[in-house]
């Protein structure tokens, strides 16, 4: 009895281990590399910034957001750039709720992201229902998976 206790008491910590590995706190980047973001807590739920770009410049001047629809907004710098936002734990790896913004067409989705490892995670934009959307396969790059 004593030994099955145990056992069921070491596997009891061990997923609870593994599941913190799960979190998507960290830096990533997307599948074509062009980029890298941060996962970070703000407040009570999970937002994410821009921290690099593999061409930071255009014409030698950081690049701005150009296509932002708020005309005001287009002045701002996208290195640094919060553009993941409000997303909550739901269970099962997967944090939804949130909001993604595209620089690149001035567009924001809905979007979930779940983690399909500890250095993988489904990063998907949609409108109306996820059902419809376009999915990415991010990759963790700072190699420690954060537990907070």
């Amino acid at each position: 009895m004593k030994k099955l206790l145990t056992l069921a008491l070491f596997m009891l910590f061990t997923t609870f281990a593994w599941a913190q590995k799960m979190s998507p706190l960290g830096v990533w980047t997307n599948e074509d590399g062009k980029a890298k973001f941060e996962i970070y807590k703000c407040g009570t739920k999970l937002c994410g910034k821009i921290v690099s770009l593999r061409e930071p410049n255009r014409n030698g001047k950081p690049k701005m957001d150009d296509n932002n629809p708020n005309k005001s907004a287009r002045n701002r710098p996208l290195l640094g750039l919060e553009f993941l936002k409000g997303f909550e734990y739901e269970g099962d790896n997967k944090w939804e709720s949130g909001t993604i913004y595209d620089p690149e067409s001035g567009k924001t989705y809905s979007c979930y992201m779940k983690m399909l490892g500890k250095d993988k995670m489904e990063v998907k934009g949609y409108i109306g229902i996820s059902l419809i959307g376009r999915a990415q396969t991010w990759t963790r790059v700072d190699g420690t998976a954060s537990t907070n």
